[in-house]
């Protein structure tokens, strides 16, 4: 059974999947635009590098109650065919791997959908916790609506997002401006709304600023509290450790097999290599990262998903800094900011193909 890739996230309380192969990029909350016609669900729009995304609240659209919008908040940018649409959500999770025998088409007997709920949700997984798997997002709008959110990109592209007509503001007319603002989350403090401001500022460079081949989609995981970005073309998917069967007669970075799906994944600890420190016991519930590089599939101990769709600059990577001497820059491509902090490049090729971890009984 084909097994296909799905951004999971929590969004009110209820924890939701994806395709990926849907999504093209994910942000942080800026400040939206707010227009008082819209079709049901869309709470504004931003413009991302010259064009005008429309954002939806799921919540809305599903009949819920919409919450407080925080800065913690994200936006997921989904496109399929011509529709390109942002969504709101609370808390990017991982990526998982689901086959299509997996996704019931009934949910139980308390969750009912009705046919505008249908639309949006296909099915529901366990994992074990329950997933609601949304559905193409073309199927979420009807045809007037597209025809109406078509017509209101085309009015903001055209007037609100001219460049000639955005005011550059000074530091000392903006806060007097931003309390001025629309219905966009009435309820942040000044603070709160000059962070989404400058969000969205940063948001709305032109695409002539940006070469898109300088970069790369990284995932963000921690080990011993140092972050590392590891290529997403190379990860499979995110999952839990249930059970562990151990391998006699191995290096103490393979920790076992586990069973996932009925594949046996062989589990491996690299905080030896990248490092240099003892392995740590693996605790039931912890996150394993499914590498596959090269046909060698392996299981990576990780303690702590921080991002699962990171877009780094290339142009941003630097050596790794001397002041970092714990990590074993050898099996690293460098160095770059994330949100404040330092994070380290895995060369995952050289790590698998000639970091010495992966022996022939263990595989």
């Amino acid at each position: 059974m084909k097994k296909n890739l799905y951004l999971t996230f929590s969004l009110n309380n209820y924890l939701y999947g994806v395709d990926t192969v849907y999504v093209e990029e994910i942000f942080n909350l800026p400040e939206l635009t707010t227009i008082s016609e819209v079709p049901n669900g869309i709470i504004g729009f931003v413009n991302l590098r010259g064009e005008i995304l429309p954002v939806m609240d799921l919540n809305l659209k599903l009949g819920y109650l919409s919450p407080d919008s925080h800065l913690t908040d994200s936006v997921v940018v989904l496109k399929y065919e011509k529709l390109r649409l942002g969504i709101l959500v609370n808390q990017i999770h991982e990526i998982r791997e689901i086959s299509l025998d997996e996704i019931a088409t009934e949910l139980n007997d308390e969750r009912k959908l009705v046919v505008e709920q249908r639309n949006i949700i296909t099915g529901v997984t366990h994992f074990p916790d329950d997933i609601l798997i949304l559905n193409n997002p073309n199927n979420w709008l009807y045809f007037d609506e597209t025809q109406q959110l078509v017509s209101l990109q085309n009015y903001l592209q055209q007037d609100m997002f001219d460049s000639s007509n955005v005011d550059e503001l000074q530091t000392n007319d903006s806060d007097f401006l931003l309390l001025q603002k629309s219905t966009f989350c009435q309820n942040a403090t000044l603070e709160e709304r000059k962070v989404f401001k400058q969000r969205a500022d940063n948001l709305r460079l032109s695409t002539k600023t940006q070469d898109f081949k300088n970069f790369k989609t990284l995932a963000i995981i921690t080990l011993n509290d140092y972050l590392f970005g590891v290529d997403l073309e190379m990860v499979r998917e995110f999952t839990d450790i249930y059970h562990v069967t151990p391998i006699p007669c191995c290096p103490s970075h393979i920790i076992g097999n586990m069973n996932l799906r009925g594949e046996i994944l062989t589990l491996i600890d690299l905080r030896g290599l990248l490092l240099n420190v003892p392995s740590k016991s693996v605790l039931v519930g912890s996150k394993v990262m499914v590498i596959e590089v090269e046909g060698i599939v392996a299981g990576v101990i990780v303690e702590e998903i921080y991002d699962v769709m990171f877009s780094l600059n290339l142009q941003k990577v630097t050596a790794i800094p001397t002041t970092i001497n714990s990590i074993n820059a050898q099996y690293c491509q460098g160095a770059a900011p994330y949100q404040e902090k330092i994070m380290s490049i895995l060369d995952i090729p050289k790590i698998f193909l000639k970091g010495g971890l992966i022996v022939d009984e263990a595989v």
